[in-house]
């Protein structure tokens, strides 16, 4: 495999998903030279495909927005179901604290990431697929990557690299940094199913979240008929699993009688897949000369549907640090520092409720929401993501934290058995 000379540019980006698209393409935009690499080509498959109201004005933002909702199907609200007593609660995004953002989609994770990483070549980012990155070297003045692709070796000097290699964690994996979540933990197994049955009408599109004994399961429709369906499950009980994944996945959905309903006449249209416990962190989200977007610096659990939005928002806000960075170096620190504190929001906010999904006093409030102090209404905020905006719903969240605490001293007995369940689950995984 031959190697050329160094190539030259003001940013490298590893990653052409939501989070380094959007970043090259907020870069591209302001004329820097920005260079994008892509270990895959796209369209590729990809999980995570229910997207958040809050997604929608940075669709404006990058001029995506027509391509997106062409490909989507419009999910209006979000449905909790409880299997004993069987039970359903819908959430309309429109009934949220900020009625501006009453919708989101429902999308192909291969066409939609397609959009985004050519509107950032459109917009003048080099875009290179099929490339790996390798290695990685940080001098006094930049960066310095070596990559793959399957007939040549290259090398890249940038001032700056943004990693927005998601799970891979590229830098986070090279500085021996990630960090186990020992506050959660969570496998999932997912397939595509067709001929699923779905709501009509305006709840066509909704996302649906079904408790069941060992984890949840999501239900998101897409455009074409198909049906996204996944079960995010204790590790321990993944680890039980005596059968092949296909097998254990669809015994698993019998198990949800409600879910199983709707599936009764679907048939299987890919194979079944898994993951292995996927909740980490990282301590750092930058330092000299990189930043960390997206999942390649944070995964808690997919139950709000929040990747996508948190790799588009931390691509945005590494785009506008740099361009401060390189523009008004004066300036470099508090951009950065912003950029942090944006980052970081995210997991941070809704990590509390990501913990307590699986609490029988989340569930009763979840079932049977109150609207005292506006609390509904921040709910519904939360779950669309609108959380990086100006949007006063804190006080009315911690109201609601506050009735969740009394709740669970109201079921003692319950409470009790299910914290100390899942301790024990957490435990075993983290020594298993």
């Amino acid at each position: 495999m031959s190697a050329t000379a160094p190539e030259r540019c003001d940013i490298l980006i590893v990653g052409g998903g939501p989070g380094g698209s959007s970043a090259a393409a907020t870069l591209a935009e302001r004329g820097h030279r920005v260079v994008l690499l892509e270990k895959a080509h796209h369209p590729r498959f990809h999980i995570g495909e229910s997207l958040l109201p809050a997604n929608l004005p940075l669709f404006e933002r990058l001029g995506v927005a027509a391509e997106i909702r062409a490909i989507g199907l419009p999910k209006y609200g979000a449905q909790f179901h409880a299997e004993a007593p069987e039970r359903t609660q819908r959430f309309a995004f429109a009934d949220g604290w900020n009625k501006s953002l009453p919708l989101a989609y429902q999308v192909r994770r291969a066409e939609f990431d397609t959009i985004l990483i050519r509107r950032a070549a459109v917009l003048g980012a080099e875009v290179i697929e099929g490339c790996r990155a390798r290695e990685v070297e940080f001098t006094a003045s930049g960066v310095r990557v070596r990559a793959e692709q399957p007939d040549r070796e290259r090398i890249f000097e940038a001032r700056f690299l943004i990693d927005a290699s998601g799970r891979d964690t590229f830098l986070a994996s090279r500085f021996g940094t990630k960090q186990r979540n020992r506050r959660h933990e969570s496998c999932a197994m997912f397939a595509h199913f067709g001929g699923a049955w779905r709501e009509s009408g305006a709840r066509c599109g909704d996302i649906s979240l079904f408790w069941f004994e060992d984890g949840w399961f999501w239900f998101i429709p897409l455009a074409d008929g198909t049906t996204s369906v996944g079960a995010v499950v204790w590790p321990d009980y993944m680890k039980r699993r005596e059968q092949d994944v296909r097998s254990f996945f669809l015994a698993t959905i019998e198990r949800c009688a409600p879910l199983a309903s709707r599936l009764a006449q679907a048939q299987l249209l890919t194979e079944v897949q898994a993951t292995g416990s996927y909740s980490y962190s990282c301590p750092r989200v930058r330092g000299p000369r990189y930043l960390l977007i997206g999942d390649a610096y944070a995964f808690i659990d997919p139950v709000f549907s929040s990747g996508v939005l948190f790799a588009m928002v931390g691509g945005i806000a590494a785009g506008e640090a740099l361009d401060t960075c390189l523009r008004e170096p004066r300036h470099a620190r508090a951009a950065l520092r912003r950029f942090e504190r944006t980052v970081r929001r995210g997991p941070q906010r809704f990590a509390w409720f990501i913990y307590r999904m699986t609490q029988p006093a989340m569930r009763a409030l979840f079932m049977e929401p109150k609207n005292p102090l506006r609390m509904r209404e921040a709910l519904l905020s939360l779950l669309a993501g609108d959380i990086f905006a100006d949007t006063p719903i804190w006080a009315s969240l911690k109201a609601f934290q506050a009735v969740y605490c009394l709740t669970a001293l109201a079921m003692p007995r319950r409470s009790w058995a299910a914290r100390t369940r899942r301790a024990r689950r957490i435990g075993a995984a983290g020594s298993g």
